[in-house]
């Protein structure tokens, strides 16, 4: 077979988030090596409405609350009608979705789970997890994840087979982060003090972030470092309680929230640390574009976060929701910048050599041609 590859990417929506700006960079980055297709099971979503602009294929199912078996009935239309060889999955449900179409197209095309994130906590019921083992794995050509995390929650948890289970690193744009010439002047270009220092935290303000404990650890290492501010990037549903708690933490005019920004790299350039407190987290593109940009790393020790922050290397680890821990690894980055300096060196030149985001796209194309019985271009 010739010509592009046929391949139907299946999300939620897609949003702003990891996973669908992978799916953005890869349909960019491969061009005409694919014939794209995007399966939106909810709404489109902002980066949906970009692609569609660009003249990307995409159908909307809309699916009903529950489970709308429905789904896989029109997810096997879409499949016929444009003769798909590929549909790649991203996180379980809309697998699960996918996986349920084949049979209704004669188990033609090739469906790949690619699992991102896990929930906290980390738990499936016995029925799902037999119905994996027994009749979802089997339906999957190929099961990806994004770290080793990741990888073993779908064997250990959801009942797939581990063996079978490639690990695809996450990648970013290494090239659009990295340290200013000029800090002060960095800090300026954003709004911000040149005078002072910024611990930067970049995530939506939701439950599993845990951003309370960043807000209260900073606030417990205030009294020990005048000249810092917190940073705090993102909006979500837990914004408003958070702007609370800084009230009553008495620290309201040393923790400012700046909403959504779409000048990550540059307020990266700007800052000295960079903290992530989540209670569960797989392989955080925020992390990756704070080391690219030369930033020590704050980060609980959970999921996938010590695959990429080994400590005492590239950052400091502490337990999750261990506020002293969080207080402690703010207090020793900003009172010994020769630490933070050989940390943030360290994490640029490891997201620079394992974390390149043409890797993980070029690896997805060579498993598409595989998968498709084609060679790779």
């Amino acid at each position: 077979m010739k010509g592009p590859i046929r391949v139907a990417f299946v999300v939620h929506l897609m949003q702003v988030a990891g996973a669908e700006i992978l799916v953005r960079e890869t349909i960019r980055r491969l061009g005409d090596r694919i014939r794209p297709t995007i399966f939106c099971l909810d709404a489109v979503g902002r980066i949906g409405e970009e692609l569609v602009a660009e003249g990307v294929d995409l159908v909307c199912f809309h699916r009903k609350p529950g489970r709308d078996w429905k789904v896989s009935q029109r997810v096997a239309r879409a499949i016929r009608e444009r003769d798909i060889e590929v549909v790649h999955a991203h996180q379980y449900t809309p697998f699960f979705y996918s996986a349920l179409a084949k049979p209704l197209r004669g188990f033609r095309p090739k469906v790949v789970l690619t699992e991102h994130g896990r929930h906290y906590p980390d738990r499936v019921s016995p029925l799902r997890r037999a119905v994996n083992r027994l009749v979802l794995d089997r339906l999957a050509d190929s099961v990806t994840a994004c770290c080793r995390f990741s990888a073993q929650g779908l064997s250990r948890t959801d009942g797939f087979a581990g063996a079978r289970i490639e690990v695809i690193e996450n990648g970013i744009e290494i090239e659009r982060y990295g340290p200013p010439a000029d800090k002060a002047l960095a800090k300026e270009d954003v709004g911000l003090e040149p005078d002072r220092r910024y611990l930067i935290h970049v995530a939506r303000h939701h439950p599993v972030k845990d951003q309370a404990t960043l807000v209260r650890g900073f606030a417990a290492a205030v009294p020990d470092l005048p000249g810092v501010d917190l940073l705090m990037v993102g909006d979500g549903p837990l914004r408003a309680e958070l702007e609370n708690l800084a009230v009553d933490l008495r620290v309201p005019d040393r923790v400012k929230f700046l909403g959504i920004r779409t000048d990550i790299p540059e307020l990266m350039r700007a800052a000295d640390v960079f903290a992530l407190t989540s209670l569960s987290e797989a392989a955080s593109l925020t992390l990756l574009e704070a080391m690219a940009s030369g930033l020590p790393a704050i980060v609980t020790e959970v999921g996938g976060n010590p695959e990429i922050v080994r400590h005492e290397h590239e950052g400091l680890l502490f337990p999750r929701g261990d506020v002293n821990g969080c207080a402690g690894a703010i207090r020793r980055l900003f009172r010994d910048p020769e630490l933070a300096a050989n940390l943030g060196a360290a994490g640029r030149e490891r997201a620079a050599d394992r974390y390149q985001l043409d890797r993980t796209v070029e690896e997805y194309y060579a498993m598409y041609s595989r998968l498709a019985g084609r060679c790779p271009s």
